[in-house]
């Protein structure tokens, strides 16, 4: 394995116990541009070779899902130029990393407002959607135009939506069926999220669904976030005990009482 991720002395052993899922807020390129004299937009262009690293390091470590947080609902109040700057280098990304995609059988999808997007991006974006939609490998999420409080809005106008047209009652309306009309639907909600750049917040970003998510948070730009830091990340993640509001005792209890036991005292309350 350490072959394979062409890993140096010094990087952790990949551990044992892995995340299904990890989200990664992407945090840094502007600041990581500008303490080196530089437009923000070298920020993101850097920021973009890292988003291959890593996707590559999680797909060889064998991570199911990948969600990235590539822009965000409020981004569109940035300059224009930089708003412009960054749909070009989406449009690249997606034409860069097109064959690697398919030929890695990763399944690409977004989550978000995306009919916002510019249409000399949505149309190459959904061509490569739609054709890594069979693929069984890692799924790998962009988030685009995404707003954790948006979703929930649009999720619950839709609820109210149904419940007028007499499609269900409020009664019938529970967690799973609120998480149904989520972006997000059909996905395991993130193990793991990390955040670059040394903020720890969320900022609006997967506010449901990180619910029981455990987070880390890395004072390393996303620029220079490598597999070295990922794998410190993950090393994290391994040595955390994931109660779901449960105690250690309850945990060991469903654990040592078989399949069943243990499913139900991993399931959040």
């Amino acid at each position: 394995m350490a072959e394979i991720l062409r890993l140096s002395p010094k990087s952790p052993p990949p551990p044992a116990r892995l995340p299904r899922h990890v989200a990664i807020i992407m945090d840094g390129n502007g600041r990581w541009a500008e303490e080196r004299g530089l437009p923000r937009v070298a920020g993101h262009r850097a920021g973009a070779e890292t988003v291959d690293r890593i996707t590559t390091a999680c797909r060889e470590l064998g991570i199911g899902y990948l969600t990235l947080y590539a822009f965000s609902e409020q981004n569109w109040a940035r300059p224009p130029e930089e708003v412009g700057a960054l749909m070009q280098l989406l449009l690249d990304y997606v034409q860069k990393e097109r064959a690697q995609i398919l030929d890695n059988n990763i399944r690409l999808s977004t989550i978000g407002e995306t009919d916002r997007l510019p249409l000399f991006v949505r149309g190459p974006l959904r061509e490569l959607m739609d054709k890594s939609a069979a693929n069984t490998g890692m799924v790998l999420t962009l988030a685009l135009s995404y707003g954790g409080r948006e979703e929930i809005v649009r999720a619950a106008r839709r609820l109210a939506e149904r419940a007028l047209r007499g499609e269900l009652t409020p009664g019938e309306i529970d967690a799973d069926t609120f998480a149904s009309g989520l972006f997000t639907a059909g996905m395991p909600d993130p193990d793991l999220l990390i955040r670059t750049s040394g903020e720890e917040r969320v900022s609006n970003f997967l506010l449901w669904q990180v619910a029981y998510t455990e987070l880390f948070f890395s004072p390393v730009r996303w620029p220079d976030f490598d597999r070295e830091h990922l794998l410190r990340a993950l090393s994290h993640y391994e040595a955390r005990e994931r109660r779901f509001g449960l105690t250690s005792s309850q945990l060991t209890a469903g654990a040592a009482g078989g399949p069943d036991a243990a499913k139900v005292s991993a399931r959040p309350c």
